[in-house]
């Protein structure tokens, strides 16, 4: 490696988007000088990073695959918004296509908001998305648990194509398909952290929306739970259409 290479012009290449040849990284390890070697080491770890998360990935898929044949298409379900004072529990049921590879994906809620944007991007461009929710009305008719189950039914409906097993997140569906429920699914399968991530970011979506008509809840932050700022709006302005009348904050406000 050539000195009048500088270390910022090596530190570009070395992390850019598209990865360095082999012969380059072989002809760097050369180079002799401090700061290209600190270099080497940041990528090294990184590359052993990046292949923990595909081996995780594709033991998730190895996983889920045990539980039907191996050409079956396995639906993920998954589900958010059981907590909320406010807004609908949102379900989704993801077929993810075999070639189809997302390292470090997990369950969502272990994942930073840039990064289940970026998961649900490339899920919703390349799978199989089914979406279901239950509205606040419905959930205090039924209770939140028969209603997260209409939610996940739902979305398991508006999938393109039947599949032909579901793995769920703790819980049974009354359909007639096989299926297997996972206790902490979305850290196992990764069909089930693909639903877990596209129903979260498909809720908030929906929640931030509901702010622009009840700013004064701060949906746009709290997504409906109970924080001090939406349980002092309750105080001040009642509840909304979209608060969960059966939920003990809300029916206390209500009174």
């Amino acid at each position: 490696m050539r000195k009048s290479v500088s270390i910022a012009q090596i530190k570009s290449h070395l992390f850019a988007e598209n990865r360095p040849s082999d012969d380059w990284i072989n002809e760097l390890r050369a180079d002799e000088r401090k700061g290209v070697q600190h270099l080497l080491v940041r990528y090294d770890r990184m590359c052993e990073r990046e292949f923990r998360q595909i081996q995780q990935f594709r033991d998730m898929r190895a996983y889920e695959k045990t539980f039907s044949v191996p050409s079956a298409q396995i639906a993920g379900i998954d589900e958010v918004g059981r907590g909320p004072l406010a807004g609908p529990v949102t379900a989704a049921a993801v077929i993810l296509p075999v070639s189809l590879e997302l390292p470090g994906l997990t369950d969502s809620k272990k994942l930073t908001a840039d990064q289940r944007e970026q998961f649900y991007e490339a899920i919703a461009a390349a799978a199989d998305v089914g979406i279901g929710t239950a509205t606040p009305e419905e959930i205090d008719e039924i209770n939140i648990y028969q209603a997260s189950r209409r939610a996940m039914m739902r979305a398991v409906e508006t999938l393109a194509n039947r599949p032909d097993h579901l793995v769920i997140d703790a819980m049974e569906l009354p359909l007639d398909i096989p299926q297997t429920p996972l206790i902490k699914g979305d850290s196992k399968s990764a069909s089930i952290a693909a639903a877990s991530v596209v129903a979260k970011v498909t809720r908030d979506t929906y929640m931030k929306t509901l702010h622009e008509h009840y700013p004064a809840y701060r949906f746009n932050e709290n997504a409906g739970y109970g924080t001090k700022a939406h349980l002092e709006a309750l105080d001040r302005e009642g509840p909304t259409p979209e608060h969960r009348r059966s939920f003990q904050p809300v029916i206390t406000r209500e009174a």
